[in-house]
C-alpha cells in the first residue's frame, strides 16, 4: 500500500504515534487509507450539505473495509461572487484547490481517493488534481438544487433586468428571489456545475446519478455511500485515473456535452483536465465533435427542464446509451462502475423522451456548443449555440464597446443599449481580468429586458453556464494580449455567423494595423497577492487558462 511509506515498520512508530493522538486504532491503521477530500463550507449552497454527504461516504469505505480520513478544500459561490472583484478569484481557485489537494496527498501517502465537489471551479480543480495524483480516485457531488415552479437562480437575475426595465414590479422582484433557490445543492439548470458533474460521470470518474440525483433525494446519500464502497474496488483493481481518463474518454465527454448542451466552461475545464493526463483538446476538435452529434437535450437556459427532470428521463446514462447505440461513442471506455462504457450504460434507457430526445429526432443536427474563428478570435471563441435564439445564429451588429464588466451593466440597466447592437466588454480576460470573470449580470439584464432576440455580447472573460442568447466568451488572443477586441471602437460593424463558426470585425486590416500602432493596450499593474502571480504565468482561454 502506498500508506505503508507513512506507516508500516519498526521506523514509522512516530507516525503511528500521531494517528494513534487522534484515536485511530491498529486495526484501522493497517487498513488502506483513503483520502475524503470533500469542499463543504457555510458560504455556498452547493455545499452547505456535504457533511452529510461526506457521512455517507465514509460509512461506505468503513463498510468495506477501509479507514477515510476527511480533509477540505476551498470552494468560490460564483453566484455570490458575480458582478464585483470577488469573481476575479472564482477561475483561479481551480489550480489552488488542485495545487492544495496535491499537497495534502502527497504529505499524508493515502492508497485511494474519494472526492466530494459540487460547484462551478471546485470539480475542475479536483479532476486536475485526481489526475496528477493518479492515485484510485471517484467523485460523488452534492447533487443539484430542485427548480419549484420552473424557477432557477437565473430567473432572478433576469427579474433584475425586467425590473429595470419596468417591465415587473418590486413585490415581483422579490417572488421571484424568495423561491428561485429553495433549497441546498448546486443550481439547477445546466449552468456549469451540473456540467461539469454530469461529465464526470461520462469520463468515467463518476457512478450514474453523480450529476442529476437532486441534493435532497435520500438516493444521493445512498449514492454516496455506493462511491465510498466502490473505490475499495477500484483500489483492488488498481484502477487509476490514466488507466480511465484516456484520450477516449476525453472524446466521449465532448461528445455527451454537445447532446446535453453544455456550459461553454466546460469547454476551460476538460482542457484544463486534459492537460494535466498528457492528452490535447483543442477548439477545432470541439467543432468536429459538434458537428457529428445531435443536441438531445435542452435544459436550463437553453429550454424549459432542469436537473431533476433529466434525472427522471434517465440520467446521463440514457443520454449515453443513446449515443453509444448510434456509434458515437467509444464503448470501450473504463467507467467508475469498473467495467466498460457499453457494459455500464446498456439498461439505461429514456424515459421521457419529451426531456431526452430520440437520436434521430434531435433539437439539432449539431451540437449545443460552438467554437467561432475569424479576425476578432483568430484562436477562437466560445458559444452555447443551443440557448441562442434562431434570429441570432447570423447577426450583424453596432459595436458599443466597454473595457470593463462594470461599465457595460451601467449601460444596460440606464437603457443604452438598443436592437442591433453588439456588447463588447474586454480586458476581463484570464491575465487581463486578471481571473476571466463570469457575466452573468450582463447577459441576463439583456434577456430580461426582452432584448436577447436583438443584442449580442461579446468578451474576452467568460459567461455563466446559466447564460443564453448570442454570448459569445472566450474570446482570444485576449485584449491584454494584443488581440483584435482591443482595438474595436464603438460604432463599428461586427459580424456573427454561428452556423459557419465566424465571427468577423468589418473592418479592413489595414485600418486594424493602424489603430494597433496607435490604441496602447492597458495593464492592471497594481495587482498584489495571488491574482498578480495568477496574472503573471496564466495562459489564454483557448489554452484552458491553465497556469504555468
Amino acid at each position: 500500500m502506498n500508506s505503508d511509506k507513512m506507516k508500516s515498520g519498526a521506523e514509522n512508530a512516530p507516525k503511528r504515534a500521531l494517528l494513534k493522538a487522534m484515536g485511530y486504532s491498529d486495526e484501522q491503521i493497517k487498513r488502506p487509507l483513503i483520502g475524503i477530500v470533500n469542499s463543504f463550507n457555510e458560504v455556498v449552497p452547493g455545499h452547505i450539505h456535504l457533511q452529510t454527504v461526506a457521512r455517507a461516504v465514509k460509512d461506505g469505505v468503513l463498510a468495506a473495509g477501509g479507514t477515510p480520513m476527511e480533509f477540505n478544500t476551498i470552494a468560490v459561490c460564483d453566484g455570490l461572487a458575480m458582478g464585483h472583484e470577488g469573481m476575479k478569484y472564482s477561475l483561479c481557485s481551480r489550480e489552488l484547490i488542485a495545487d492544495s489537494i496535491e499537497c495534502m496527498v502527497r504529505a499524508h501517502c493515502f492508497d485511494a481517493l474519494v472526492f466530494i465537489p459540487n460547484c462551478d471551479k471546485i470539480v475542475p480543480g479536483m479532476l486536475m488534481a485526481a489526475a496528477r495524483l493518479n492515485l484510485p480516485s471517484i467523485f460523488v457531488s452534492g447533487g443539484p438544487m430542485l427548480s419549484l415552479d420552473g424557477k432557477d437562480l437565473n430567473s432572478t437575475f433576469e427579474a433584475v433586468g425586467a425590473y429595470k426595465a419596468n417591465q415587473i414590479s418590486e413585490a415581483e422582484l422579490t417572488e421571484i428571489e424568495e423561491t428561485a433557490c429553495p433549497g441546498c445543492g448546486s443550481c439547477s439548470g445546466m449552468f456549469t456545475a451540473n456540467s461539469m458533474n454530469c461529465l464526470c460521470e461520462t469520463l468515467g470518474m463518476a457512478l450514474p446519478g453523480n450529476g442529476t440525483i437532486p441534493a435532497v433525494y435520500s438516493s444521493r446519500l445512498r449514492l454516496a455511500k455506493s462511491a465510498g464502497m466502490q473505490i475499495m474496488e477500484l483500489l483492488s483493481q488498481d484502477l487509476r485515473p490514466f488507466d480511465i481518463m484516456t484520450e477516449h474518454a476525453f472524446r466521449n465527454a465532448l461528445t455527451v456535452d454537445m447532446a446535453l448542451g453544455c456550459s461553454t466552461n466546460s469547454v476551460l475545464h476538460l482542457i484544463s483536465v486534459a492537460n494535466e493526463i498528457g492528452v490535447e483538446i483543442n477548439l477545432k476538435m470541439i467543432n468536429e465533435v459538434s458537428e457529428a452529434t445531435p443536441n438531445l437535450c435542452k435544459l436550463a437556459p437553453a429550454g424549459t427542464h432542469h436537473m431533476q427532470d433529466l434525472n427522471d428521463a434517465g440520467g446521463v446514462y440514457a443520454v449515453m446509451n443513446e449515443l453509444a447505440k448510434n456509434g458515437l461513442l467509444y464503448n470501450g471506455a473504463v467507467m467508475a462502475t469498473g467495467k466498460t462504457l457499453i457494459e455500464s450504460v446498456f439498461d439505461a434507457k429514456i424515459k421521457d423522451y419529451g426531456v431526452i430526445k430520440p437520436f434521430n429526432e434531435p433539437y439539432s443536427k449539431t451540437g449545443g456548443l460552438a467554437v467561432l474563428f475569424g479576425n476578432l478570435a483568430p484562436n477562437g471563441a466560445v458559444v452555447k449555440r443551443s440557448a441562442v435564439k434562431k434570429e441570432m445564429l447570423d447577426f450583424t451588429g453596432t459595436a458599443k464597446v466597454f473595457d470593463s464588466e462594470e461599465e457595460a451593466i451601467s449601460s444596460i440597466y440606464a437603457g443604452e443599449i438598443k436592437k442591433g447592437d453588439v456588447v463588447v466588454i474586454r480586458y476581463e480576460g484570464p491575465a487581463g481580468g486578471p481571473g476571466m470573470r463570469e457575466m452573468l449580470s450582463p447577459t441576463s439584464a439583456i434577456a430580461g429586458m426582452g432584448l436577447d432576440a436583438d443584442v449580442a455580447l461579446i468578451t474576452d472573460g467568460r459567461f455563466s453556464g446559466a447564460t443564453r442568447g448570442a454570448a459569445i466568451g472566450h474570446i482570444s488572443p485576449e485584449a491584454a494580449a494584443g488581440g483584435t477586441i482591443a482595438y474595436i471602437l464603438n460604432g463599428d460593424k461586427i459580424h456573427i455567423d454561428i452556423q459557419n463558426y465566424s465571427i468577423k470585425l468589418l473592418v479592413s486590416d489595414e485600418e486594424i494595423e493602424k489603430r494597433r500602432q496607435s490604441i496602447k493596450i492597458k495593464s492592471k499593474d497594481n495587482l498584489t497577492g495571488y491574482l498578480r502571480r495568477y496574472k503573471n504565468n496564466v495562459l489564454s482561454a483557448d489554452r484552458g487558462a491553465i497556469v504555468k
